[in-house]
């Protein structure tokens, strides 16, 4: 669960530091922009376990009809919650705007596949 959480707040980091639209305002020591990284996964953590079950569940037949590409564009709307979520709690990370997050989601679930897949199950010896 703790890697996965690393995963995740990895792959933010990742579309923070390439994407232009996604901004971490830290000018402080590098250690300093990694714990607010820590805290921006943490709440993208919260989000997507509070709220993505609804989204999903609501637009299920928008799911379908798309085969599941609708995902991306939830993915999106959760980030684009994280960030106002950051904005009220003071953490100095945002997303700009919608195409943004649109990139941004899609950046976010192709790193956390991808390292999720090196990661393994759990209990699991990967190989």
């Amino acid at each position: 669960m703790i890697i996965r959480f690393l995963v995740s707040a990895l792959s933010l980091g990742l579309a923070t530091w390439i994407l232009p639209g996604i901004k971490l305002d830290y000018a402080g020591e590098p250690a300093g922009a990694a714990i607010t990284m820590l805290i921006v996964a943490a709440i993208f953590g919260l989000v997507n376990a509070l709220i993505k079950p609804l989204f999903v569940f609501v637009t299920s037949p928008l799911l379908l009809v798309t085969l599941g590409l609708f995902l991306l564009i939830i993915n999106a709307a959760l980030l684009m919650l994280t960030s106002w979520v950051c904005a009220q709690l003071g953490v100095p990370w945002g997303v700009d705007g919608s195409w943004s997050a649109f990139w941004g989601a899609l950046m976010v679930s192709v790193v956390s596949f991808v390292l999720n897949s090196f990661v393994g199950r759990r209990g699991e010896v990967h190989n």
